[in-house]
């Protein structure tokens, strides 16, 4: 993500900021203005890098493994550390978000294709090495 600015402002006008921000988070209606808020909020990167670390959580709490987090959506393994840590030991909003999301059937497509990607990348790692395995004879 983008970087903070190191000069400090008053904790109150933070403080007032987050609660504007969060406010206007809540006020939103439908899909459309999420959608328009956030693309004109971050950039297509920014957007992704969240994006991904929700897919991370909710692979994690399913039990995927490391690196069929990482071939499926082409994150690193620290990348995937860091959420870890965060939904294990500090996360109580990545919990309650995962945790609701898990219990939606809405998501089943989410999943099917999760598992086509993981199987894909299985498959394809077993062929790269059937295939190096002749080459060298």
């Amino acid at each position: 993500m983008s970087q903070l600015s190191k000069l400090p402002i008053r904790r109150d006008l933070e403080e007032q900021m987050f609660d504007l921000f969060t406010s206007t988070i809540i006020s939103l209606k439908d899909k459309g203005e999420i959608e328009d808020f956030l693309s004109d909020l971050l950039s297509p990167i920014e957007k992704m890098m969240l994006a991904k670390r929700l897919a991370i959580a909710l692979m994690l709490e399913k039990d995927y493994t490391y690196p069929m987090i990482g071939k499926a959506l082409r994150v690193t393994p620290t990348t995937i550390a860091s959420v870890s840590m965060q939904l294990r030991y500090a996360g109580k909003g990545y919990k309650k978000i995962v945790d609701k999301i898990l219990r939606d059937e809405r998501y089943e497509d989410f999943w099917s294709t999760v598992e086509d990607v993981v199987e894909s990348s299985v498959v394809t790692k077993k062929s790269e090495k059937s295939s190096r395995k002749y080459k060298s004879r």
